[in-house]
């Protein structure tokens, strides 16, 4: 094998084109059967092997930086700078992440989770190599689809105005997550089909050189281009066009369900996870796609993730044009869906907590100061959400609730679920988002309200005293448990509270509450600093009712163990059942 003796891209720059080439193959066969067994980014890494290998024999990294976009392609790298180890070794496939990791290496320059980012990313090093007179190369890997995305477009915008050296490699494999979608995608196929030579050109359009290269997956293709710009004086783009799961028939089959996966069995490609039971995405496209049905002003809105909420291929097909995929854009999902609702119509956006970090200005801006009454549903808000750092979506309480005029809603169950959604829908007051749980699809037989225009309003589900528990959404059923260990140990039946909303205080029942209650504990599945508990721990700071707040730390968490980071933040009924017997 060559990568058990490669320690750093030197190693590979005495190889012959034959070499190179069996080092490809080499490199795919590692790739099918770690993601294969382990689970992760496959086709995005599949399209890439050849262009990792080709920049590596050509440019001089560390000295030359290369900056890749959303590290969905950075497993190869890996390979390549001294990593080869988790990937050869199936006891060490967790010693190295997903993502690109300056932790992990010199060859890696930013921690690098979400997309359209390495241009801006790689022009910060442009500029400081110029400032500080050092020589080296800079390269923005990118993909076609972060290509869409705002700060890519802004990064090739101010990437020429840097009047030097600044190589930007788009890797066109013709794909998102999904298809792509948006006029540029038009241009990028017609200098596919023209071999690069059509007039009209975006690249050269915003004032870079360029480069065409047909044949993505071929070494030393790669390698005459790749020399023919190094050490360039211009900003200049690299057109290559790659194929997404290539070497694996199944994922370039199907790209879409292979971009990421669990593990799979290599021979069908068939998944080795078995999930029973129902998940919210599939129930909130098939509630949707009933909706749709009877009301055509109602509209499905993606950020470049249809996924999220159920619409897989087929669904999206079924609901037509009532389905709007923006491309990795959410702060254009964000404007439009406030603009949709302007118009009368019925937006519902789905999107993952951690990429609706990237919307603040347009939901406080386009959103909640125009007060259009459009719906956002958040996925992995939640500890049980994805782990890796730049994927973990429990920020999200602190960052929005706090926006004006935004409804914040946090069912408990499924039935609570689709009631809000229902109500949000249906009502035309209010900006709304929905936390969905993250806890498994939780049925209650406890009556839901079917409108919830009356603000802030809690919901009393057990009456008790001396302890009050309010408990957030996934962490109800935390409440409901840690109300039972309270009364089974201490004597003591606690009242538990569900608050539904988290943008909000129920004064008249925290009023009410200093009557009979010593205690009030605060359980949010989130970060703690800024959050949901801190408000009711401020409502009460003149009285003396002891406040306690659980939930998590604000720190950055990676690639954790649940149950770890529970007891870390003293996030189990039995934790919190002594703290308060040693209160009382």
């Amino acid at each position: 094998m060559y990568l058990e003796n490669i320690k750093k891209p030197e190693d590979i720059k005495s190889f012959s084109s034959e070499q190179l080439k069996n080092l490809a193959d080499e490199m795919r066969e590692l790739l099918i059967k770690k993601v294969s067994t382990h689970g992760g980014h496959f086709a995005p890494n599949l399209g890439m092997v050849e262009a990792t290998i080709a920049l590596h024999y050509v440019f001089d990294s560390p000295k030359d930086k290369m900056v890749y976009d959303v590290s969905h392609q950075t497993y190869c790298h890996k390979m390549l700078t001294g990593r080869a180890y988790g990937f050869l070794d199936e006891n060490r496939y967790d010693d190295i992440t997903g993502y690109s990791c300056p932790e992990e290496s010199e060859h890696d320059f930013f921690t690098v989770g979400h997309t359209s980012t390495s241009i801006s990313l790689a022009s910060g090093l442009v500029k400081a190599r110029e400032l500080k007179k050092e020589q080296g190369n800079v390269i923005a890997i990118i993909g076609d689809g972060s290509l869409g995305g705002g700060e890519a477009l802004e990064g090739l915008n101010t990437a020429v105005e840097l009047d030097s050296n600044f190589i930007i490699i788009v890797n066109d494999n013709d794909m998102s997550i999904a298809e792509n979608h948006g006029g540029l995608y038009g241009n990028l196929k017609l200098l596919r089909d023209t071999d690069g030579k059509a007039e009209c050109n975006l690249f050269k359009a915003v004032g870079l050189d360029y480069v065409f290269v047909k044949n993505g997956n071929d070494i030393d293709e790669l390698i005459k281009a790749f020399n023919l710009v190094k050490d360039s004086t211009k900003p200049v783009a690299v057109h290559i066009c790659t194929q997404k799961g290539m070497g694996y028939k199944p994922a370039q089959d199907d790209r879409e369900t292979f971009h990421w996966t669990m593990p799979f069995d290599r021979e069908t490609g068939k998944t080795l996870m078995s999930f029973e039971g129902e998940d919210y995405g599939t129930l909130t496209a098939d509630y949707l796609l009933e909706k749709m049905k009877k009301d055509e002003k109602i509209v499905a809105i993606t950020a470049g993730t249809p996924a999220v909420m159920g619409f897989i291929p087929e669904k999206r097909k079924l609901a037509g044009k009532q389905f709007v995929d923006v491309g990795i854009s959410e702060e254009t999902a964000v404007a439009m869906a406030s603009g949709i609702a302007k118009g009368g119509a019925k937006p519902v956006f789905g999107v993952y907590s951690t990429f609706m970090q990237r919307t603040y200005d347009q939901i406080a801006q386009d959103l909640c100061i125009n007060k259009n009454p459009a719906t956002m549903v958040v996925f992995c808000a939640s500890v049980y959400g994805m782990s890796d750092v730049t994927h973990v979506g429990f920020y999200d309480i602190p960052m929005i609730s706090n926006i004006p005029e935004l409804v914040y809603l946090a069912p408990t169950s499924k039935e609570e679920y689709f009631a809000m959604l229902d109500w949000s829908i249906e009502q035309n007051k209010y900006p709304v988002a929905i936390r969905v749980p993250e806890n498994g699809v939780i049925s209650s037989d406890r009556p839901v309200k079917t409108d919830y225009s009356e603000l802030n309003k809690y919901e009393v589900a057990q009456e008790g005293s001396k302890v009050a528990i309010i408990a957030v959404g996934s962490f109800f059923e935390l409440g409901k448990k840690t109300a039972c260990d309270i009364q089974n140990k201490l004597g003591v039946k606690p009242t538990l509270i569900n608050p539904i909303y988290l943008t909000g205080l129920d004064i008249e029942l925290l009023e009410n509450l200093k009557t009979e209650h010593d205690i009030v504990i605060t359980l949010e599945d989130g970060c703690i600093e800024g959050g949901f508990g801190q408000k009711i721990a401020s409502y009460y700071g003149k009285d003396s009712m002891k406040v306690l707040n659980y939930g998590l730390k604000k720190q950055l968490y990676d690639r954790y163990d649940i149950d770890t980071v529970l007891k870390e933040n003293h996030l189990t009924s039995e934790q919190i059942t002594e703290d308060i017997k040693q209160i009382l």
